[in-house]
């Protein structure tokens, strides 16, 4: 079976599909084959991972006191966040 090669930018735009095995398996054939050859959508790939594990792995990791001062900073002088933290 020839495998039709994908771009990365469909890699992106599926990547969560693919780890989550929610793609079908001639897409899931395209993308294997593009992680061969392509090392920034593998990069991609560990990182997404990656961020998934960290995420759901149920431990909280406190952010230090001035990483906190800095965000609060920026969500009250920035008015496209101020939006993003209110919704």
């Amino acid at each position: 079976m020839k495998v039709i090669e994908i771009s990365c930018l469909e890699v992106w735009r599926e990547i969560s599909n693919y780890i989550e095995d929610g793609v079908d398996a001639e897409l899931r054939a395209r993308m294997e084959a593009h992680f061969k050859v392509c090392a920034h959508c593998t990069a991609f790939l560990d990182g997404t991972r990656n961020v998934v594990k960290l995420v759901t792995d149920g431990v909280e990791y406190p952010m230090p006191d001035a990483s906190v001062s800095a965000c609060t900073i920026r969500l009250k002088t920035n008015s496209k966040l101020q939006a993003w933290s209110a919704a």
